[in-house]
């Protein structure tokens, strides 16, 4: 019984810790500061690990460009096969976008509430519960970003020029390669005739453009936005 109440009265103590540190304006400010630099950390690590999936496609479109036109006799689809490792990197980095996005959030709270107020505390906090936010998301941490944006972001900025270029490599391939046979001749593959070809083509490129297009409410953190190189430069 004396041990039930004395675990009673430990967990008692813990959950009052918190509140106490809080109340402590040099002890938050501490743990704020070494939450922002581990949250930076893991935010830089994720970025580095989009780089590294974005590498990949370029390696592997300036690799199969080579061999597709190093020799005529070899096939076309090899370039369609390209097209399809591209689609899985963009799936791999869209699914590490949305964790990155995760920890930039946080980084973003930080620095739009705590160290731009600490600058400038006139301008005031862009969000007055942002302590609440993120404590609600250390408590819970979420995913804020769906796949369709995500795919839609990295689509935008990285996988749709490599597709293009692609697309471009591959018409070019079954045209200026075979210029005594049809398109839709030089366009098959083993039994696939090139009017099935062609038509997947079609239809993958027209939802990849239709992704990227879709109206939808952003989730994620804004990126850079254009400003007036004159702010930094001060009054003459």
């Amino acid at each position: 019984m004396a041990d039930d109440t004395k675990d009673d009265s430990e967990l008692a103590g813990e959950a009052k810790l918190g509140g106490e540190i809080a109340d402590h304006r040099s002890e938050i400010s501490s743990i704020l500061g070494d939450a922002y630099r581990g949250e930076l950390d893991r935010e830089t690590t994720w970025r580095s690990r989009l780089d590294q999936t974005t590498t990949w496609g370029v390696t592997v479109v300036a690799a199969i460009l080579t061999f597709a036109f190093s020799s005529a006799d070899n096939p076309h689809y090899i370039i369609l096969i390209g097209i399809l490792a591209v689609s899985l990197f963009l799936l791999i980095e869209a699914r590490r976008y949305r964790h990155y996005d995760v920890f930039r959030s946080r980084v973003r709270l930080f620095q739009q509430n705590l160290l731009a107020d600490a600058l400038d505390p006139e301008e005031g906090i862009e969000h007055g519960d942002w302590r609440t936010k993120l404590s609600r998301d250390y408590r819970n941490p979420t995913l804020k970003v769906s796949t369709w944006e995500a795919t839609a972001n990295r689509l935008r900025r990285i996988y749709l020029p490599l597709l293009a270029v692609l697309l471009v490599a591959w018409l070019f391939r079954i045209t200026a390669f075979a210029p005594d046979e049809s398109l839709l001749t030089t366009a098959s593959v083993a039994v696939i005739p090139g009017t099935v070809v062609i038509g997947v083509i079609g239809l993958y490129y027209t939802a990849a453009i239709v992704i990227v297009l879709w109206p939808r409410t952003r989730k994620a953190k804004g990126n850079f936005r254009e400003g007036d190189p004159e702010d930094w430069k001060g009054s003459s």
